[in-house]
């Protein structure tokens, strides 16, 4: 089996995150995504809200990513998580990178002291990865809705 590593992303990183959006469709089946700017991707990258882990290759190439958000909560817990996405290279699937980045995600959190993570799920196929790392259907949300108000016009 070939090996690969697991670490955190740190603001120097801005070349993993355009290596990423210029093989979106190879991680996550999505079209490609145009890449951050270099002083956006330092800012996303700098932000300790923002955690985001790469799986690379001997070579120190990304062959799969996660990322996720610190929430601070208005009740209950201070903070917990939201697992925004998750991918692997088609031909990485099936050999422990997907586990091995959620793996760093839950070591994180518990180095934080954050006990909760949530998940959108979007299909069987995830879902089924999921449960497979110990998630449970908690309960069923609303549709997400979206707006662009950079596009709205005023009234």
């Amino acid at each position: 089996m070939t090996s690969f590593t697991v670490r955190r992303l740190d603001p120097d990183d801005a070349a993993a995150l355009v290596q990423v959006a210029q093989h979106e469709t190879d991680f996550t089946g999505e079209p490609p995504s145009p890449p951050l700017t270099p002083d956006a991707a330092h800012a996303y990258l700098s932000d300790p809200g923002v955690w985001h882990w790469h799986a690379e290759d001997a070579g120190g190439n990304p062959v799969g990513f996660l990322m996720a958000y610190v929430h601070r909560r208005r009740h209950g817990e201070p903070l917990d998580v939201m697992f925004e996405e998750i991918g692997v290279r088609r031909s990485w699937r099936r050999r422990g990178v997907g586990r091995a980045l959620v793996d760093a995600l839950h070591a994180q959190m518990r180095e934080q002291g954050i006990g909760s993570v949530w998940v959108a799920v979007d299909g069987e196929e995830a879902r089924a990865f999921y449960e497979a790392c110990g998630y449970e259907l908690d309960e069923l949300q609303g549709v997400i809705l979206s707006r662009d108000v950079q596009t709205d016009t005023p009234a």
